[in-house]
């Protein structure tokens, strides 16, 4: 098992810079997802490690061994993409050996590799058949299979399955990811399914415009993210992102909503995190773990409630996700970072194009709307021209049967322990 060092790592395509100096150290043996959006440089980061791109500045190192200067057939590397690219003309054992062949190695039992790798992704049966007779998820078993047969040391998957049904690909990436474990190779797999990346990874490496946000466990990842970005990407559904204003008053801090508050007193652990901010403007990341609906008249020992009314019930069977309108005020997706997939330019940049997005902000000098007794009026920028979003939101998971009715008033129990805080810039503030 090898280890891959990426170090600093830039590639620039002009004025555009698609990887901006990424460093990542990848374990021998480990399974690291490479997750984000469209266009977040994640393919071009992947051609690096792979050789089929030059970088403009920083490093790669496989197994200690700096690897720039080689050529991608030398770093031994095995890639596989959406199309599989197989031969029509060939056989599946034609095709699975057609690596093999090509580099004549005659201390190498060709027929016994073939017949190995065959079983370890269970296309033994397809051997005789053509490309053209085999289904989606059966062609791309096959192009891992011919990827592997040259035993690499290092795995390179790059949106793997993208190209299949939903029930295949379901079922290839735990495939995938037990294989690669099996035969212990060091595998970079690029997705920007977080469904996807969360299942198949030892740890996941989130990007956003070719610049590394964080890197963990899937489950760090999820409930410890660092970045506003790594909150609001990684999730199903998504974090409700609302906007906040925090207020000191006395021995207690008032998180305030715009039309509802939540406190924390001196003897909460939260309470020195967010004393010395009296009166930024935040961002808070509610999953729907974070929110209980309880009885109208409770008053949950411990627990702050948030009220609101149902907007939107989507009902899954097993259970629903309830969308209640709370009256707070959205977190936009330019402030968010989110971008809109397969779209040439970033929202930031359709933002700062208009007239009207510095407009936007309340100036200072202003009264604040009053609409609670602190008077707070949390400034956002504005969303793209179209139907506004609805006005605060949050997400929260009902089991089935008993599902509440769209308009119906709702009492959420906040777990305090599960709200996440984030900063104008969108970094985290870390409370208790």
């Amino acid at each position: 098992m090898v280890a891959i060092s990426i170090d600093r790592l830039t590639k620039s395509f002009g004025d555009v810079v698609a990887v901006d100096g990424v460093s990542i150290e990848v374990r021998p043996g480990e399974v690291l997802a490479l997750l984000g959006p469209t266009g977040c440089g994640k393919s071009t980061l992947l051609r690096l490690v792979a050789g089929l791109d030059q970088p403009s500045g920083g490093q790669v190192r496989i197994d200690g061994r700096p690897v720039d200067q080689t050529v991608a057939r030398e770093r031994r590397v095995a890639l596989v993409f959406p199309e599989q690219g197989l031969y029509p003309h060939l056989t599946v054992e034609q095709n699975i050996a057609f690596p093999l062949r090509a580099e004549a190695d005659p201390t190498v039992d060709v027929p016994a590799r073939v017949a190995e790798v065959a079983e370890q992704l269970g296309v033994t049966d397809l051997l005789r058949r053509r490309p053209d007779h085999l289904s989606g998820g059966e062609r791309q078993r096959v192009a891992i299979a011919r990827a592997i047969i040259r035993r690499p040391y290092v795995l390179l998957l790059d949106e793997p399955l993208s190209n299949l049904e939903a029930g295949v690909r379901a079922e290839l990436r735990t495939e995938v990811a037990a294989l690669a474990r099996r035969l212990a190779v060091t595998t970079l797999y690029v997705t920007h399914d977080q469904v996807e990346a969360m299942t198949v990874a030892d740890r996941v490496a989130v990007l956003r415009r070719g610049v590394l946000q964080q890197v963990g466990p899937p489950a760090q990842i999820y409930a410890d993210p660092d970045t506003l970005f790594v909150a609001a990407f990684v999730g199903t559904p998504r974090a409700s992102l609302v906007q906040a204003a925090i207020v000191v008053e006395g021995d207690r801090v008032v998180v305030d909503f715009g039309t509802q508050t939540l406190e924390f007193a001196r003897d909460d652990p939260r309470f020195a995190s967010l004393v010395t901010r009296h009166t930024e403007r935040v961002t808070v990341a509610l999953r729907p773990e974070a929110l209980t609906p309880v009885a109208a008249d409770t008053e949950p020992e411990g627990r702050p409630v948030l009220r609101g009314r149902v907007r939107l019930v989507e009902n899954l069977g097993h259970e629903a996700v309830v969308h209640v309108a709370t009256g707070a005020v959205p977190t936009s997706v330019a402030e968010s970072r989110l971008e809109l997939p397969d779209v040439g330019r970033h929202l930031a940049d359709l933002l700062t194009d208009s007239s009207s997005s510095a407009a936007s902000h309340r100036p200072d000098g202003l009264p604040a709307t009053a609409r609670t007794e602190y008077g707070f009026y949390p400034v956002y920028d504005p969303e793209l021209p179209g139907d506004p979003p609805p006005a605060g939101d949050v997400v929260i998971r009902v089991p089935a049967p008993v599902l509440p009715r769209v308009g119906e008033a709702l009492t959420l129990a906040v777990d305090p322990d599960r709200l996440l805080f984030f900063d104008r810039a969108g970094d985290r503030i870390r409370l208790g």
